[in-house]
């Protein structure tokens, strides 16, 4: 059916408004299974998905979909290359959630520098421990970011009132330099880097890269940062990295598995929810009551510019 979108995951209802107003039908169930999505798909040109399940090869092969909406900023949970080469557009919002991201990472890094959350559940224990507790100050440290897009630069620009020395390196685009970072090469990232961040999308090229050999490299003791997926860093890597003193601190938003029960039955996983440094988020640095809305609208926003309806 021309015009029709397939939604079957949460949106905020200003996507909704908007794609109407343009023209289009909108069926909303973000309850939707893949099964029943897969038995009705090719009803519909256009589907709006966030992550409930993958849009593979044989997902897009039973569609007859112009475009495909994805509530957020990485792609990884659809085959891209194919559903280019079927003629369908995509649409991600990275705009909608970026400043999200940036707040997260910061508020991360921040309470790994200064012990926040280790002091905190000590107190509730009864431990009154300041020395064990003395914090590290940003000003005067050199913080690497992965990736400068729009995930990396929200970050940089947070950091900008902190007296640090932001470098960023993004093997996609050169002469990105400006007033927040300054483009560099990797071999600059892992000689000099205090925090290391990362703002790369899921790829073959991206997953796995932060292992065991690649954390070896590191001249300095790092803290470091993942707010991007968790398939590029393996977490094993990470907790070795802890206890040989390659990373002083870690603060992970997404992990390699996510989810119970599946999580819990990762060989590291009791490792990693032992260690005092590290600190754990459910996959929420992009997802905020402000980046909810604006996510839909940015989606909708775009998709008024392809001028399908």
């Amino acid at each position: 059916m021309k015009n029709h979108i397939l939604i079957v995951d949460d949106l905020h209802p200003a996507f909704m408004e908007q794609a109407e107003a343009l023209g289009f039908t909108c069926n909303y169930q973000p309850g939707m299974k893949l099964e029943e999505a897969c038995a009705i798909i090719h009803h519909y040109d256009g589907l709006a998905i966030r992550s409930k399940f993958q849009v593979d090869k044989a997902f897009i092969d039973r569609a007859n979909l112009r475009f495909i909406c994805r509530a957020g900023a990485g792609m990884d949970n659809i085959d891209e290359d194919y559903a280019l080469a079927k003629g369908i557009k995509l649409i991600n919002a990275p705009e909608g959630n970026m400043d999200a991201v940036g707040e997260h990472a910061m508020g991360l890094l921040l309470s790994l520098m200064n012990n926040i959350n280790r002091g905190d559940a000590e107190i509730r224990n009864g431990k009154w421990l300041r020395e064990e507790n003395r914090g590290h100050e940003l000003k005067g440290k050199t913080v690497g970011i992965i990736g400068y897009g729009h995930m990396g630069s929200s970050f940089a620009k947070r950091l900008s009132g902190f007296g640090v020395l932001v470098i960023a390196y993004d093997k996609y685009k050169t002469g990105f330099s400006n007033q927040y970072a300054r483009e560099v090469s990797m071999e600059e990232i892992v000689r000099t880097s205090d925090v290391l961040s990362l703002h790369i999308p899921l790829t073959k090229e991206t997953s796995g890269l932060v292992d065991d050999e690649y954390l070896f490299h590191f001249k300095k003791p790092i803290f470091l940062l993942n707010t991007a997926r968790g398939k590029v860093v393996k977490t094993q890597a990470v907790l070795n990295a802890i206890k040989q003193g390659k990373i002083i601190a870690a603060g992970l938003d997404v992990l390699e598995v996510e989810k119970f029960p599946s999580l819990a039955e990762q060989e590291w996983f009791e490792e990693l929810r032992q260690s005092g440094k590290v600190i754990l988020s459910p996959h929420v640095a992009g997802w905020t009551f402000e980046s909810y809305r604006k996510i839909s609208e940015v989606m909708a926003r775009k998709l008024g510019e392809l001028g399908l309806s």
